[in-house]
């Protein structure tokens, strides 16, 4: 039997230890943490009520400056957020301006509250722009840098711009800007005209000295559409940008872009210059990656084509896809002043599946490198019902090296180098023979490993408008890989030519599906 003296006694002695446990873990545990939740809720709230479209509060005379003179408008650095605190992030802010007329609301959040950064016209030198102090008062902002010493310890450099829409650029150890992801796209190159959500309000978390990651949230607004968005942002050799959305639908959408990526592409080897240029190629990114649920790698060269041009890749649960930048060396491009060698890859690494849909590659006309015309994004087969969540979590990588993104499973179209096709004549004269004509060069791993000797062979189909009238193979010494050489008689220049080729060894697949599009000449 028990002594009644001592249980009671224990039975108090463990009541006041079990007390202070609890006393010192309610101390431990944050009392408040600001979370994708949060922005959730005011997404959701937003989905539920009619669209407000933004009103714009900027003077004419900055609505209407041309982009030197907006260049003029430059932030003080010594005003930057966290300019004085130990922390290698800082934060600077773009001023209003040109079509940057819609402020942003931006708020800077610390372990016990959100506070708004507010704007004042003293954060800004304006340089030669002559204004009325009083039209600029009242101004925001119009988005924000991220600074980081990624190249020096001593020297804060650009690592992420957030500007226009739901536009972000992101860049790593060594690169320039080139290509930009974005939030969502909706609508994009169909005939009722694309709407562009935008990225109304911001949260940045205060980092502490030695966080090497940044965190911040985003508010997605539009006509059609809602959303809650968290960034965590990792700088280095490849930055890399953890993201997690969840977004609302308003009203029916005709096409839902998710991890959209938009960049640039003028002429390459596949497409030369229709005027004489001492570039060889101009352009963000050459071509359309994709890893596709089932293994399959597939590369998709760029083109410019006369007409939009709108290609779709049906994909369950895919593993990744990008708008790449293949080719690094500087002779490729012969740019000094804009350095295309050094601009990233994007890709995009699903987290979790994705399910049934497709990878979608939007190709618009352009005549000048300043208009972004490529468009790659994936579109759910199955869009959620109105005011229900769509929750999609990724990782976007920001490189250059794409060795890294590739599987070293399969080899890679290093490039695609196209002309008029021809043929020798006895006295060794080249004759145009009407056909045109590809040379793809595939290098990698698998190849190297492969006897310069063995019987490698394409698998090739073309579409219903070409005749193939030369399809060959062999070693190229000089990569260490393999050249396919086709040539094809296209019946209807009108018409586009979809075109598919892989190189195998017996039953085994060694490279990715070269995948090309040859865009209709009228």
């Amino acid at each position: 039997m028990p002594n009644n003296k001592f249980f009671v006694k224990s039975s108090k002695a463990s009541l006041r230890w079990l007390g202070a446990t609890v006393l010192l873990t309610l101390y431990a545990l944050p009392s408040w943490a600001f979370s994708i939740d949060d922005v959730a809720k005011q997404a959701q709230a937003l989905a539920a009520k009619g669209y407000e479209a933004p009103k714009s509060n900027v003077p004419s005379q900055f609505r209407e400056m041309k982009f030197a003179d907006y260049q003029q408008i430059q932030f003080n650095h010594d005003k930057a957020l966290w300019h004085d605190l130990p922390t290698p992030f800082k934060i600077e802010f773009y001023h209003q301006g040109m079509y940057f007329d819609q402020a942003v609301k931006i708020n800077e959040v610390t372990a016990t509250t959100v506070n708004e950064v507010k704007y004042s016209s003293d954060m800004f030198n304006f340089g030669s722009v002559n204004h009325d102090p009083d039209a600029v008062k009242d101004l925001g902002f119009a988005g924000f840098k991220i600074l980081y010493p990624i190249n020096q310890l001593d020297k804060n450099d650009e690592i992420v711009s957030m500007l226009g829409a739901s536009y972000f650029r992101v860049i790593g150890k060594g690169q320039v800007y080139g290509l930009s992801a974005r939030g969502l796209a909706i609508d994009t190159a169909l005939a009722s005209g694309e709407e562009f959500p935008r990225f109304r309000e911001f949260w940045i978390e205060r980092p502490k000295a030695n966080d090497k990651h940044l965190v911040l949230y985003a508010l997605l607004d539009s006509p059609r559409a809602t959303g809650a968005y968290r960034f965590v942002i990792y700088p280095g050799r490849d930055t890399s940008v953890d993201v997690q959305s969840r977004v609302y639908l308003r009203d029916k959408v005709g096409k839902l872009g998710l991890a959209p990526l938009t960049s640039m592409f003028l002429f390459g080897p596949n497409q030369p210059a229709t005027t004489m240029n001492f570039r060889p190629a101009l352009h963000d990114s050459n071509g359309l990656s994709i890893h596709a649920g089932n293994g399959e790698w597939i590369w998709r060269p760029l083109n410019n084509p006369r007409h939009l041009s709108v290609s779709t890749f049906q994909i369950e649960n895919p593993r990744g896809f990008g708008l790449l930048q293949r080719g690094r060396d500087f002779f490729q491009y012969q740019d000094l002043d804009d350095r295309y060698d050094l601009r990233p890859s994007g890709w995009v690494e699903p987290r979790g599946d994705w399910g049934k849909g497709h990878v979608e590659l939007v190709e618009i006309p352009t005549n000048d490198e300043t208009n972004d015309n490529i468009v790659a994004f994936w579109t759910p087969e199955k869009l959620p019902d109105v005011g229900q969540p769509l929750e999609l979590a990724y990782r976007l990588h920001f490189s250059r090296d794409e060795d890294k993104i590739h599987s070293a499973d399969f080899a890679y179209v290093k490039q695609t180098l196209r002309s008029a096709g021809d043929v020798k004549q006895t006295n060794l004269t080249r004759q145009p023979d009407g056909t045109t004509a590809f040379q793809v060069d595939f290098v990698g791993q698998p190849l190297k490993e492969v006897d310069p000797a063995a019987p490698v062979t394409s698998q090739i189909s073309v579409g219903d408008n070409a005749e193939v009238v030369e399809n060959s193979v062999r070693f190229n010494p000089v990569t260490h890989g393999w050249r396919l050489t086709l040539r094809l008689k296209v019946k209807d220049t009108k018409q586009p030519t979809e075109m598919r080729a892989a190189l195998v060894n017996g039953d085994k697949t060694l490279t990715e599906t070269w995948s090309y599009l040859l865009p209709a000449n009228e």
